[in-house]
């Protein structure tokens, strides 16, 4: 399997590595709640959006396997870190349709998929940059 040369790893790609990981372990276990517990997190989640819960409880799983492959700094991990900023960006653009349209949603939805998608255009564009500057082996 193609890696990217280690000396070139960063610390910058290692924290971006351990962000993702964490991130889709909070992801997983938020949703997994939501969609899986009839109880109190559910009450608490309020007017969600199905789509958008199945979305980021789905993507979690990517987030985390996005974390490993930064971490070992394999080539198709910058490629799916692309393919997550760009999925929550289309998907964080249905959600503001489904606002504008009436649809309910919490306002703390709004705010969640600003942080994703920052997070992830973030992680995407710093590790691509770092992917361009690292020869591969």
């Amino acid at each position: 399997m193609e890696q990217l040369a280690t000396s070139s790893k960063s610390r910058s790609v290692i924290i971006m590595a351990i962000i993702a990981v964490l991130f889709g372990i909070l992801t997983l276990k938020s949703g997994f709640d939501v969609l899986f517990i009839d109880g109190p997190a559910r009450v608490a989640a309020g007017d969600y959006v199905p789509f958008v819960l199945w979305f980021n409880f789905y993507a979690g799983f990517a987030y985390i396997l996005a974390g490993v492959g930064l971490f070992l700094w394999h080539p198709w991990a910058v490629n799916l870190s692309l393919m997550i900023a760009v999925a929550t960006l289309l998907v964080t653009i249905a959600f503001g349709i489904h606002i504008l349209s009436g649809g309910d949603y919490e306002m703390r939805t709004v705010g969640a998929m600003i942080l994703r998608s920052g997070v992830w255009l973030t992680i995407a564009l710093l590790t691509y940059k770092r992917s361009k500057k690292a020869p591969l082996q």
